[in-house]
């Protein structure tokens, strides 16, 4: 007799279905949960509206072509410190990740000083010290660079933690066929813990997306420095476009954000539809 489960067998086993009174609380909980935020939303708009934010005459400054413009350069320069600051930090995080699991003591507590002193380190600090110490007619890179040894660190944790997840027989079995360390780390225990460690990766990545808007602080063009820019410099007959700016930059970085998260979740779909399919089926 085969002893296999569904996996909605094997679900019921571990928890209990809700029965009539559970779903009817949990109905009510969604009912007043979505009250509670439309009530907070109308308090907002309200507030906003009773204030003249959303005049018209704030808006118009987004009709001329340069203001429009300039946006787009800021979306720009946003994406392109996010894309080095992003390949660097997996570099970097993948050098210190080796040297973290290192069998050589010096190798390994320079690499957990390195990533120990830098995840403690504030990231703004870290861009204003990088810019007025060696970037000052260069802001991106201060940026980047800051952005990659903050999140490098992070990032060779999470690797770190990966490779450390992998069952400890793995490399134990290659090791007694005659492997050296470096082909048990690059042939078995990267490969298997890719899948467990690539969406909290890209879910780092998305943490560098939004911090590239510290570059402002250090007169950097991106997205949030050109916001503010225009809201300061485009008054209206109703005062500057605050408000109006903070509507049109908000959804560009949740709308980047949401196209990384939704790439980390395609990855991930991916690769557990590969691992499916590589594993055998009990007869």
């Amino acid at each position: 007799m085969s002893a296999l489960f569904t996996r909605s067998e094997s679900a019921g086993v571990l928890y209990d279905a809700p029965g009539p009174r559970a779903k009817a609380r949990y109905r009510l909980f969604g009912v007043l949960s979505v009250l509670a935020i439309a009530a907070l939303l109308w308090y907002a708009y309200d507030s906003l509206a009773s204030n003249n934010q959303f005049a018209s005459a704030l808006w118009e400054p987004f009709q001329y072509t340069n203001v429009q413009q300039r946006i787009v350069d800021g979306i720009l320069n946003t994406l392109k410190a996010f894309a080095l600051a992003a390949l660097f930090s997996l570099v970097l995080g993948a050098l210190l990740a080796a040297g973290r699991l290192s069998d050589h003591r010096p190798l390994r507590w320079a690499a957990t000083a390195f990533v120990q002193f830098f995840r403690a380190m504030p990231l703004l600090i870290l861009m204003v010290a990088l810019y007025y110490a060696f970037f000052t007619k260069t802001p991106l890179w201060a940026v980047v660079l800051g952005l990659t040894l903050y999140n490098g660190s992070v990032q060779a944790e999470i690797i770190r933690t990966g490779v450390n997840a992998v069952p400890r027989g793995q490399a134990e079995a290659a090791y007694a066929i005659g492997l050296r360390k470096s082909q048990v780390m690059t042939l078995i225990l990267v490969p298997q813990a890719v899948r467990s460690m690539l969406p909290a990766i890209i879910g780092q990545m998305v943490v560098t997306l939004k911090d590239t808007s510290l570059g402002y602080v250090i007169t950097y063009g991106e997205l949030l420095y050109i916001g503010k820019a225009i809201a300061t410099q485009s008054p209206t007959s109703e005062g500057f476009p605050y408000i109006p700016v903070v509507l049109v930059i908000s959804p560009i970085y949740i709308a980047l954000c949401l196209l990384l998260t939704a790439l980390a979740q395609r990855i991930e779909a991916r690769g557990r539809r590969g691992a499916n399919r590589r594993t055998p089926t009990a007869a």
